[in-house]
């Protein structure tokens, strides 16, 4: 597998594991409404380039990414779950796990197959990533969906043509899409609400304040990834820091992320360093490698080493916001954050 392959996969939103560091998602309370009845209300929306129509509101929903499902179910979808992908990949949080725990599994660590999917007759799925489409993978297409009588929908963020350039609010445009297809545009507010809070909070915390330069990196043994844009570029951003690798960089024009030498990255001097981890195990092993490799780097040698799980990354999930405030509460561990 290539370095780009790696960090694809582990940063585009495409199956990665997190297992006991799963963080709950900022705020957002969990509705206890039932399965949306069925309604002749047709919704038609714009979903990455291409119409989506909805003819009436779904009733057998699928979330391909557990934090796809996680919003499903903060949204009170709950009943009309019939299938969630890529399970073992993240934990629930814990104030919703219940609520997922009869929903049938399908797949493991990565999408499921075309016949999984249809095997639990959905018409409407959910995904983080245009990955979880490709026919080439052995996923459903969104062509084959539709012929199946399925509607897809790729968190904004995910779409291809907007994964170089994704930001936190792309979640909000989420919600308000999944608030009209299935016509719970109050709770689709709550959360709009409730996350816009948590963002308004940590600028509060930081205003004023001198912003340190970041690096943002993905390490795997011993490749160095830096990441330079998309919308883990803007989260640092949101987060208050200064980022050192930037969308204006020769080397993330065509890809949000580049392979870097150790040495490039050294002479930078970063003041802090944020990294995506899959596990407890990876975190280890890259502050290990980190230790080991930039012992004279301003971020190491003052212990300014941010770990973000790397689920919170994903596009159109609730985890973009939650990595915000952890982010700046590592840059800025004097602000007082409410």
């Amino acid at each position: 597998m290539t370095p780009r392959t790696r960090t694809t996969r582990l940063l585009a939103a495409v199956t990665v594991g997190l297992g006991a560091i799963a963080l709950t998602a900022c705020g957002g309370g969990v509705s206890n409404g039932t399965a949306p009845a069925a309604s002749g209300e047709a919704v038609t929306i714009e979903n990455c380039g291409r119409t989506v129509e909805i003819p009436s509101t779904p009733t057998a929903v699928v979330g391909l990414h557990p934090s796809q499902t996680e919003l499903l179910l903060r949204l009170g979808l709950a009943d009309a779950l019939v299938g969630q992908a890529q399970a073992t990949t993240q934990k629930l949080p814990s104030d919703v796990a219940d609520l997922a725990a009869e929903v049938p599994v399908i797949g493991g660590d990565a999408p499921p197959s075309r016949e999984e999917l249809l095997a639990v007759e959905p018409d409407f799925v959910y995904s983080p990533t245009t990955y979880e489409f490709t026919a080439e993978q052995g996923f459903a297409s969104v062509e084959q969906l539709a012929d199946a009588g399925v509607a897809a929908y790729t968190a904004t963020g995910g779409c291809f043509d907007r994964r170089m350039e994704g930001t936190v609010d792309d979640l909000f445009t989420d919600l308000e899409n999944l608030g009209a297809i299935f016509h719970v545009e109050d709770e689709a507010d709550d959360l709009i609400a409730s996350s816009q809070a948590e963002l308004a909070t940590v600028d509060t915390a930081i205003e004023g304040q001198d912003r340190p330069r970041v690096a943002q990196v993905f390490i795997e043994g011993t490749t160095l990834t830096a990441i330079g844009a998309g919308i883990e570029y803007d989260i640092l951003q949101r987060a208050g820091a200064d980022n050192v690798f930037t969308p204006e960089d020769p080397a993330f024009a065509d890809f949000f992320a580049a392979e870097i030498t150790p040495e490039s990255l050294a002479a930078e001097a970063p003041d802090a360093l944020v990294f995506a981890v899959s596990d407890p195990a990876h975190e280890a092993a890259v502050r290990s490698y980190l230790a080991a490799t930039f012992p004279d780097m301003p971020a190491v040698r003052d212990g300014r080493l941010i770990a973000v799980p790397s689920t919170d990354l994903f596009p159109g999930t609730l985890g973009n916001v939650s990595a915000v405030r952890l982010i700046a509460e590592g840059l800025y561990p004097d602000a007082v954050f409410g």
